[in-house]
């Protein structure tokens, strides 16, 4: 498969830190999986898939056959399949995730915005397991590319968004993505004061402990709170347990996606829910991808990358 569009991910700055992703990725090897692209070679036992098919890839597909696949956990699989490699000009798909996890993309369809579908299958799994309802007060705590995903759902079904998060530039985009309230908690550490009554569900799309801790104060009575960021491996968070009992709250945490997710996050691309040109703000050659991380360590807040993979 060429690949036509490939993108950055937080993940990925981890594994150039790291050297490593302890579920995803052991080194050597090339990293990246947000990508889409155009199929130039089948093996020979393929017979539903033709070169030039335009196309769009899951970075994993579930074994279909442990208990989690068979209680539709295929987010837990015991042997999920992964597979990195996108920045580089082609890359092999293999026979289990072009069964499970490889969709065919309308003619219309930009390169750039079907390489959303990684993350943002990760997204409606989170969204799933809230169960966000239209009219729900919804906090989501971050700005990032999650949590300005996070936003753009929470919208189209009808909820009120509140987005708490840093930098003026990601905020703006959170309310040009339609929050309805944005709030610097460089300004609000107080991330409880927000709205003194709580909100009915709160997503934490940021991944610090601390972060984690807040987000229980922050909802109200019998309400939900999404762990979604995931957090330093190793690290521990303490919870009150009266406010858990007594206010009756929902404790979730959602990871990663399924063949649903993914299927159901394409649809939100081709039906123009979800956009590109939103989300991604930056470009670079593949060969300046070391600059790029660097810079990514050192603060750079773009929202996503595009990599220039080819020629």
């Amino acid at each position: 498969m060429a690949i036509a569009a490939a993108l950055t991910c937080g993940t990925d700055l981890k594994v150039f830190r790291r050297g490593y992703h302890a579920k995803m990725i052991v080194p050597p090897a090339v990293f990246g999986h947000e990508f889409s692209g155009t199929i130039t070679e089948t093996a020979p036992d393929v017979t539903n898939w033709r070169i030039g098919d335009r196309v769009v890839a899951a970075n994993s597909a579930p074994c279909g056959g442990c208990f989690h696949c068979r209680h539709s956990q295929e987010n837990l699989c015991d042997d999920l399949l992964f597979l990195n490699g996108a920045y580089a000009e082609s890359i092999v798909i293999p026979a289990r995730l072009v069964s499970k996890n490889l969709l065919v993309l309308r003619p219309e369809t930009d390169f750039k915005d079907a390489a959303l579908v990684e993350p943002l299958a990760c997204v409606v799994q989170g969204v799933t397991d809230t169960n966000l309802l239209a009219g729900l007060r919804v906090l989501i705590l971050g700005a990032g590319p999650i949590g300005l995903m996070f936003v753009v759902l929470a919208r189209h079904l009808g909820c009120q968004v509140t987005v708490a998060g840093r930098g003026d530039k990601r905020l703006g985009t959170a309310r040009s993505l339609g929050a309805d309230r944005v709030v610097d908690i460089r300004l609000n550490p107080n991330m409880a004061k927000i709205e003194p009554s709580g909100f009915d569900a709160v997503i934490e799309a940021v991944g610090k402990p601390e972060t984690w801790e807040a987000a229980v104060r922050c909802v109200r009575k019998g309400g939900t709170v999404n762990f979604f960021g995931g957090c330093p491996s190793g690290s521990t968070i303490t919870l009150d347990t009266s406010l858990l009992h007594y206010s009756s709250l929902t404790l979730v945490a959602s990871f990663h996606h399924t063949p649903r997710t993914i299927r159901r996050a394409l649809e939100f691309i081709e039906n123009g829910v979800i956009r590109g040109a939103d989300f991604i703000d930056g470009e670079c050659l593949l060969s300046g991808l070391p600059e790029l991380f660097q810079s990514m360590a050192k603060g750079n807040h773009a929202v996503k990358t595009l990599i220039q993979v080819q020629g």
